[in-house]
């Protein structure tokens, strides 16, 4: 991963990717520009790293008809998952699903394209170059949150008491 500070020659970065478009160039261009995983900060990001600040938990294990399960065996009912990637993607986790493709979500803007209800957030260059920034991650959400709630409404109006859900989604009578 490499850092670039935010402020170069005393000017915003991010102000300046916004207001020339550079930031909603697509994909495809931005690909053969940015060639390494960049994060453009002002360090703090950087040192709560370094200084071990920053906590996590480790990835769940399973999925589940009801949700996940959790690395320590314990079970969580869920109804969608997320998944906010960050600089450092490492989703062979999914392999088994059939989700990735060379190591990579296969995905169109965000949303999954193997498994109904999933969903990516925070990949880089997602749907533009500010998919991985704090400025653009908001653009993205809104764009994955809509897919979302439509999958959330329907598989809700089509599983009735009785019903498991698939993990695909669609409902299955016991």
């Amino acid at each position: 991963m490499r850092f670039l500070p935010q402020r170069l020659a005393g000017q915003d970065l991010h102000h300046g990717l916004r207001v020339t478009g550079a930031d909603r160039l697509p994909r495809r261009i931005l690909t053969r520009l940015v060639r390494h995983a960049t994060v453009l900060g002002t360090g703090v990001y950087r040192n709560a790293l370094a200084s071990g600040l920053l906590s996590r938990r480790d990835m769940f294990t399973t999925f589940t008809p009801e949700g996940v399960i959790w690395a320590d065996g314990t079970p969580e009912q869920v109804d969608a998952v997320i998944f906010a990637t960050g600089y450092r993607p490492d989703l062979a986790y999914l392999e088994p699903l059939g989700a990735l493709d060379r190591g990579a979500p296969r995905q169109v803007g965000g949303i999954s394209t193997t498994h109904s209800g999933l969903v990516y957030l925070g990949l880089e260059f997602q749907r533009s170059f500010a998919s991985n920034t704090l400025r653009g991650v908001g653009r993205d959400a809104a764009h994955i949150m809509t897919a979302l709630a439509a999958h959330l409404s329907g598989r809700q109006g089509r599983q009735r008491k009785g019903d498991v859900a698939s993990p695909t989604g669609s409902g299955a009578q016991r």
